[in-house]
């Protein structure tokens, strides 16, 4: 009897990890950027940081979603 995991099945579970492991460390870094540095919220700071803020927010999220689609379009 064969011992060990199936490539496909190594493969898939690699993918699920992977993506698991980007959204949260995006999640965190937004999290931390918008609460702990305060760019969330615009109170007496200049305005134009919390709009390239959420400006670098949008962007990272679209290269994310983009690279998930790549890794999982890859049969």
């Amino acid at each position: 009897m064969e011992q060990g995991w199936d490539p496909q099945v190594r493969k898939y579970f690699r993918k699920i990890l992977y993506s698991i492991s980007w959204g949260l460390i995006w999640m965190i870094g937004c999290a931390t950027a918008g609460l702990y540095f305060e760019l969330g919220s615009g109170n007496g700071g200049p305005i134009i940081y919390t709009v390239l803020f959420y400006i670098a927010m949008a962007v990272s999220l679209a290269l994310l979603v983009r690279y998930l689609y790549k890794t999982w379009k890859d049969g």
